[in-house]
């Protein structure tokens, strides 16, 4: 009797620690995907942003009609459907020609309203950076919570799959190792 005692008692720490151990990964995972919605949406900001800055470049240099019509397409090409590396990078690209145009249009630089959307569209970009760096650190943290000991007995039989990390798109990693450049 004492053996039948001493083996449910067994089986019931057992299904506690799988139960601790599935929880604690549904909370890590969870993590990932909150940080996933938050990369999503600084880009429906950023898309949000780009309207109202080719607007302003407009008044001042409507005769730029290509580069402000790249950047409407990639705009629209980019906030369509799910995020995609390839439509974000040729807003990017699109993006640097516009704010380019500041330089070659000292009325334009000067702009107050254009100077702000500039602004606004640099913080938005922090925010992004930001976004994709907690995301890295949740996938970091899930990542390791689903491969340590006695987690991984357990993680791929409860649907856990690994969390994938952010990576830098084609136009993201010629920039990082370059210095920037600064004008006054």
């Amino acid at each position: 009797m004492n053996m039948v005692w001493v083996l449910g008692a067994i089986v019931v720490v057992l299904l506690l620690a799988v139960i601790a151990i599935y929880n604690r990964l549904v909370g890590l995972r969870q993590q990932v995907r909150q940080g996933t919605a938050d990369i999503d949406a600084q880009l429906r900001q950023r898309h949000d942003l780009v309207p109202n800055l080719v607007e302003t470049v407009k008044g001042y240099a409507g005769h730029e009609q290509a580069t402000l019509d790249a950047v409407i397409r990639g705009r629209n090409a980019a906030a369509t459907g799910t995020p995609d590396p390839d439509g974000e990078r040729r807003l990017a690209a699109a993006l640097g020609n516009l704010i380019a145009l500041g330089e070659a249009y000292p009325d334009l630089k000067a702009s107050a309203n254009f100077q702000a959307l500039q602004h606004e569209l640099a913080d938005v970009e922090d925010k992004l950076a930001a976004a994709r760096r907690a995301l890295n650190a949740a996938a970091a943290r899930y990542n390791g919570a689903r491969e340590s000991f006695p987690a991984v007995l357990f993680a791929d039989a409860l649907g856990f799959a690994p969390a994938d990390f952010h990576r830098l798109d084609e136009s993201e990693q010629g920039r990082v190792d370059q210095v920037p450049r600064v004008g006054f």
